[in-house]
């Protein structure tokens, strides 16, 4: 039996991760993304309609989205996986 070359087994390594490694994990994450997406969307009303009023989200950066929420999180007193479903919404607007 002959012994593989390290940049052979690199390359093997590197196409089998390429086909079953991180794009299989990219779409899991983007699925659970969308999933977080269509929470907030659902959530916004009873926790932001009730004090603000519908505007573009996309008036503020995805940096500011992520200041803003830090803050109602504390004044709202929303749960974590609200906030974050809701964060998840507001920057995908």
């Amino acid at each position: 039996m002959q012994r593989m070359r390290p940049w052979t087994l690199l390359l093997v390594a590197a196409l089998v991760l390429g086909k079953f490694g991180p794009p299989a994990l990219a779409a899991e994450e983007e699925a659970e993304r969308r999933a977080l997406v269509r929470r907030g969307a659902r959530l916004w009303s009873p926790y932001c309609g009730a004090c603000h009023n519908a505007r573009p989200a996309s008036e503020r950066s995805p940096a500011e989205w992520d200041t803003i929420m830090l803050h109602m999180r504390v004044r709202a007193n929303l749960p974590a996986e609200d906030a974050r479903a809701l964060l998840e919404y507001l920057k995908a607007r």
